[in-house]
């Protein structure tokens, strides 16, 4: 099959972006396909936003996968017939559900389930007509021009003392659904974010006896970096940086990592000092019999028995992909960062051929490529480049 486009991923970046291309690119539904192993489309975001027991996003409102940054607010009625706790402040944060109907909408409106390949891809290589992907079916498609809309998904961090392949030890992202305890358990979580709270309260409420271990104290910050990434207040400086060894350290200071928004900590601690949530503020030192009742080691030299251990420990801060971008790097020279990330061009272009969005341009965009903010941001420099496309692309720029 030959296309104009091809977008790698079905989450919420590549969702946008094919909503983007059709809505605003003048692109031919025909001539753009979506790949993910998914059943459909957005099943991970899904699947990982529902076992954390999420009821609203930590985004706003204006944050979502529709071209018009007033859609979502228009999808949910005039607000005076809004029910309550559709939306929570501040920032007007919409409930899950509503956001998840109003993603069915747009996909929905684009149609875009009629343009996922249900596969997952293999290898990537560019040729001079095109870039040949090989999907793990044999398939192979081939197109103008590749969007490398790639999540983390596939990496959540394991701590080196956990084991992998034991049923009463799971990650809360892990590929395979989490075994969640049906009766009343006693259950470890380990993390200190917004995923540990939400998956620490959601226990607590059905039922179950919780132990929330994080390394540090509770950690509070509204978004996962300061709103002034999202606009010129940071990114004019990020931007004026060309050494990429310093625009990932810059990344790494800005990333409030293991934090919780306020109504998030607020519930948990009110939890914790009620005793219905017993907090440990320790480092994991070891784990014995993980197959039968797992007991933990702290550093605060508790040892923890339970019957279950759930890690809200995060995603792994290498570059995602694997070896499909391995190769694909190798095949096209490719230029990357010392970190490993790639080195693209205010377009988001790694290759007149080639887009990145999520964490792979997190180099250009900065500490918000990831998240929902991050997806909209990439769309506008993706369009932006199309709209300048009567002239050559310009080449991605080396590393300083």
């Amino acid at each position: 099959m030959n296309l104009d486009w091809l977008v790698i991923g079905g989450g919420i970046h590549g969702v946008h972006l094919s909503a983007r291309l059709l809505g605003e690119g003048e692109v031919s539904r025909d001539r753009l396909c979506i790949v993910d192993p998914g059943v459909e489309l957005l099943e991970r975001w899904r699947t990982c936003s529902a076992t954390t027991g999420m009821t609203h996003l930590r985004s706003a409102a204006v944050h979502h996968v529709d071209l018009d940054p007033w859609s979502l607010k228009r999808f949910a009625g005039k607000k005076r017939h809004w029910a309550p706790g559709l939306f929570r402040a501040p920032y007007e944060r919409p409930a899950l559900s509503l956001f998840n109907r109003h993603c069915e909408r747009v996909i929905e409106d684009y149609g875009l389930a009629k343009l996922h390949v249900r596969d997952r891809a293999l290898r990537c290589q560019v040729e001079c007509d095109g870039v040949r992907v090989t999907l793990a079916s044999g398939r192979e498609l081939i197109s103008q021009r590749l969007v490398l809309a790639i999540g983390a998904g596939d990496q959540p961090h394991w701590p080196a003392w956990a084991p992998r392949e034991e049923l009463r030890v799971q990650h809360i992202f892990a590929q395979q659904p989490t075994q969640w305890p049906r009766s009343p358990e006693t259950v470890a979580v380990v993390g200190g974010g917004i995923s540990a709270g939400q998956v620490a309260l959601r226990l607590q409420e059905e039922g179950h006896d919780v132990h929330f271990i994080s390394r540090h104290s509770l950690r509070e910050h509204q978004f996962d970096s300061a709103p002034g990434w999202l606009g010129p207040k940071f990114m004019t400086g990020f931007q004026q940086e060309e050494d990429f060894d310093r625009r990932r350290a810059l990344i790494s200071r800005a990333r409030f990592t293991g934090s919780m928004p306020p109504d998030v900590r607020r519930a948990l601690s009110a939890q914790i000092a009620s005793g219905d949530v017993h907090w440990h503020q320790a480092t994991v030192q070891s784990l014995e019999d993980a197959a039968k009742r797992p007991t933990l080691r702290l550093s605060t030299d508790v040892r923890l028995k339970v019957d279950r251990v759930l890690l809200a420990t995060g995603f792994a801060p290498h570059r995602p992909g694997g070896a499909l971008i391995d190769d694909l790097i190798t095949s096209a020279s490719l230029p990357c960062a010392s970190c490993g990330y790639p080195v693209v061009d205010t377009h988001l272009r790694w290759h007149p051929r080639v887009y990145v969005s999520g964490p792979l341009a997190e180099l250009e965009l900065g500490p918000a490529a990831r998240n929902i903010a991050g997806a909209r941001r990439a769309g506008d420099r993706l369009l932006g480049g199309l709209r300048r496309s009567t002239t050559p692309a310009d080449p991605p720029r080396q590393m300083a």
